[in-house]
């Protein structure tokens, strides 16, 4: 069979983030409650940055190192996200501009919740596996933000939502699939996928959310259980514990996280809460390190968290990463793929934890002025120009790279610079 997996992933985390524990104080929140959450930051999408500067942004490293005939074999460019800006129009077809990608190219958007991006992915694995055009290379953008406060449910929808700010971030991972897997080479066929539908969380209008936290976290543990066991019925063999080196979950918040590894542990091994507890920390962990840093950016979490795991593991011999996604309404996948030295080796070139060191801090008045900003770019925008001066001088350091950014909406098309 043909190898397939991620020829190269990167991450962009954007220009300005928050401390969590901050808000959380400011806000009045239970902050007993709070530590049990295990954030820390969260990125803050700014009025000139958006789903295609975020995704651009992501891919354009990946890109600008592959040849021209290299990147002339990028056949499809696949978006995944529930922060599209228009009904019809797919946010593929700017991103796919911008980048400079061949005409040849089939360019498409997904939307799942936070399954998304592991839709696209797999999609994207089906269409190499394929060898329809051998050779090919198929581009996965997952790219969320959160520009909203969460709204007034009705009755059903009463849940406590004070700590859905706190936990949403904004964020792009794009993925470069290839038969040529250097960083994450995919277990083929080894899939358990588990749907249904319920009404956990929702965008019922598109720069807002609503729905019941309990019930979220009730299907979660659900797909999470249903979806492993699905693997396991399909993978000859298969322990929960000895299968897998690490574990990459999709992680709205660390506390999600820790309760559903918490309840596969109990139920599969019966382990005791010790083992539980160092078994988190040695399999688990790792994936948290840049979702506690960023907050939860819907289809693009799975892979910062397998991003945090090839970047934190220990790949002195190849090993095996189990991977949860799971998106609200819902759909769930149970995939894995192996990781070697080589592999971290070439990934850490991307150095996320320094672009993540490198974010402006916002202060709470700053965030709140920002917030209040939010209508100038909300779905269906038709005219707008931007300030660029709304963090005076941020976007004049000194970058490496330039990077893209939302100059104006002249009759609802959105024209972008780079600076």
């Amino acid at each position: 069979m043909t190898s397939v997996g991620i020829e190269a992933i990167n991450f962009y985390s954007g220009l300005a983030y928050l401390n969590v524990k901050e808000l959380a104080e400011y806000r009045k929140l239970d902050t007993t409650r709070f530590e049990n959450l295990l954030m820390e930051e969260k990125t803050v999408v700014l009025p000139y940055e958006d789903p295609i500067t975020y995704g651009v942004n992501a891919a354009k490293p990946i890109v600008d190192a592959l040849s021209e005939d290299e990147r002339n074999r990028i056949e499809m460019v696949i978006t995944c996200t529930e922060s599209g800006i228009d009904f019809g129009k797919s946010i593929s077809t700017y991103i796919h501009h911008y980048l400079g990608l061949s005409r040849n190219c089939r360019l498409f958007e997904l939307k799942n919740a936070c399954y998304s991006g592991t839709a696209g992915f797999q999609m994207a694995i089906n269409f190499i596996l394929s060898g329809s055009s051998k050779g090919a290379k198929a581009l996965v953008i997952a790219t969320d933000i959160t520009r909203f406060m969460a709204v007034d449910g009705g009755e059903a929808l009463t849940a406590d939502w004070s700590f859905a700010e706190p936990s949403s971030g904004a964020g792009a991972a794009a993925i470069l699939v290839s038969e040529k897997p250097y960083v994450f080479q995919i277990d083929a066929g080894a899939n358990g996928y588990y749907g249904f539908e319920v009404m956990d969380t929702c965008r019922p209008i598109p720069d807002s959310e609503a729905g019941n936290s309990d019930l979220s976290l009730l299907s979660y543990l659900d797909c999470c259980e249903q979806s492993f066991l699905e693997y396991q019925k399909r993978v000859e063999g298969v322990n929960y514990k000895d299968t897998f080196e690490y574990l990459a979950y999709h992680t709205p918040f660390g506390g999600m996280v820790k309760g559903a590894h918490r309840s596969m542990m109990r139920k599969f091994l019966k382990s005791s809460p010790a083992e539980i507890e160092k078994d988190f920390r040695e399999r688990v962990m790792p994936g948290m390190k840049y979702c506690q840093r960023v907050g939860n950016v819907m289809g693009a979490t799975i892979f910062l968290s397998l991003l945090g795991i090839i970047d934190y593991g220990d790949f002195h011999t190849p090993k095996r990463i189990g991977c949860f996604s799971y998106g609200s309404g819902c759909c769930s996948e149970f995939y894995s793929g192996v990781v070697t030295a080589e592999g971290q080796r070439i990934q850490r070139k991307y150095a996320i934890e320094q672009q993540l060191d490198s974010r402006y801090k916002l202060s709470m008045d700053l965030y709140n002025n920002l917030l209040k900003q939010s209508d100038l770019v909300k779905f269906g925008t038709r005219n707008a120009k931007l300030d660029f001066e709304v963090i005076p001088g941020l976007l004049n350091l000194d970058r490496k790279e330039k990077l893209l950014y939302l100059d104006q909406i002249n009759e609802f098309h959105r024209e972008y610079v780079w600076i």
